[in-house]
């Protein structure tokens, strides 16, 4: 799936789909996503290869558009622009900074991806200056090796404090992404080879803010047939790695979760989009109805399925078609869909490029049929919004194909909306966790 990007979701699939390209504008497009293995989740990435449309129907804006900023210890900066390789369309970035836990030695990283379609924090290993303790079995390092749909990412587990915002998170397993996969897994098994570098990742990390504590869940805390071995641990020769049954504390860990306060989900608020824009400013909120400024307001909750194939998805109804295992995620680069739209020749089939702006409509629905809410969105000609739009990074009508049948809300899903993430099993005001709510 070359179209949707980065993301993992937790307890309930290996997901993920990565393909590192980047087209004649330099844009990678990049999008997030779990999709199939119980128990897992993992990361999606995209990338654009383009071409010359010689239209005219777009042209950039550099004004940004006005909204009100929340304030508070609880609320991190995001910026949507073209990334720290300046290569990226819609992602959201931030910044982390990280801890030797226990001491003062701390480095802060930029070019993170906020992600809430995966859990855990993921930093190239190519951008740390610090020394982390490594986690360890049977005296062993222990490696995770996380599967896209197209390509990888494989390294060590390493225990960080995480600080954002006033928030800390404590101990915090996290992959440190290092290198190709001496091993064969689920993971290593695509064509897409690894994303270990700032040219193939397009960030320096991925902090993944999504609805569950966990990258993996269960599946990986269980051994045999059911593990899909994500995690091993690695004698210091490098040779010879086993699959290990991970704890589900040992695992990588949506820093969210860990948070003393404000830990039971987040918030992203972006102002609206009318035109392609150079960047955009935004605010990642951490708690739900935990202070005066992560209210509901009114927000509808959308319940997300707790069990079986489709945990963590709910329902998009389009053109006539259910598609249940719909998703939300703030590290998809655009609306993925199954459509007859005719898709960008030029671009790898990853995008949709119609003969004119077509204006759509798509019911969502939680998982048990309820609530419904109706959502209208616009898809463009991508050639059109990359050609005609050379230093623009923001794109609210930006789509292509899926080749899951899932409907993927990403990023311009975001725009003039705040939209909520709840983490399953958190108590919130809306409900227990996993939700969305906009």
């Amino acid at each position: 799936m070359k179209n949707t990007a980065t993301g993992d979701r937790t307890m309930g699939s290996v997901s993920a789909n990565s393909d590192t390209k980047s087209n004649s504008n330099n844009k990678m497009t990049i999008a997030s996503r779990l999709l199939g293995v119980v128990g897992c989740g993992a990361l999606l990435f995209a990338g654009a290869c383009g071409g010359s449309s010689g239209s005219n129907s777009t042209t950039t804006t550099t004004t940004t558009p006005t909204t009100t900023t929340p304030t508070g210890s609880n609320v991190q900066a995001i910026t949507v622009n073209a990334g720290p390789a300046d290569n990226y369309a819609n992602g959201a970035f931030t910044n982390v900074t990280i801890c030797v836990p226990g001491t003062s030695t701390c480095q802060t990283i930029d070019g993170v991806l906020v992600d809430t379609g995966s859990s855990g924090l993921r930093l190239l290993a190519s951008v740390l200056t610090i020394s982390l303790p490594q986690q360890a079995s049977a005296g062993n390092p222990v490696y995770e090796c996380l599967p896209f749909v197209i390509g990888y990412t494989w390294g060590p587990v390493q225990t960080a404090e995480i600080e954002m915002a006033g928030e800390t998170a404590s101990s915090v397993p996290i992959q440190v992404i290092s290198g190709s996969a001496p091993v064969s897994s689920p993971c290593y098994n695509n064509p897409g080879g690894n994303s270990d570098t700032l040219s193939s990742l397009g960030a320096n990390g991925i902090v993944g803010v999504g609805t569950f504590p966990q990258d993996c869940g269960d599946g990986c805390a269980t051994t045999g047939s059911s593990n899909p071995d994500l995690y091993f641990e690695c004698p210091s020769s490098g040779s010879g790695c086993t699959v290990i049954a991970e704890s589900l504390a040992q695992q990588v860990q949506n820093p969210v979760a860990l948070f003393s306060t404000d830990n039971n989900g987040v918030i992203i608020e972006l102002p609206s989009v009318s035109a392609p824009e150079v960047s955009l400013s935004g605010s990642l909120v951490f708690g739900i109805g935990t202070e005066s400024n992560n209210g509901l307001n009114g927000a509808t909750v959308y319940p997300l399925a707790p069990t079986g194939a489709n945990t963590g998805d709910f329902t998009t109804t389009f053109n006539g078609a259910v598609y249940d295992q719909s998703f939300i995620d703030s590290g998809s680069n655009g609306f993925f869909f199954p459509s007859s739209i005719p898709p960008c020749s030029d671009l790898d089939d990853d995008f949709y490029c119609p003969a004119s702006t077509e204006n759509l409509s798509a019911t969502n629905a939680g998982y048990a049929g309820t609530p419904k809410g109706t959502v209208n969105f616009s898809v463009a000609n991508a050639d059109d919004l990359f050609n005609d739009n050379p230093t623009a990074s923001v794109f609210s009508q930006l789509a292509g194909p899926s080749t899951i049948d899932s409907f993927d809300w990403g990023l311009p899903f975001f725009y003039g909306r705040n939209v909520y993430t709840a983490i399953d099993g958190a108590s919130t005001p809306g409900g227990t966790g996993p939700y969305w709510a906009y």
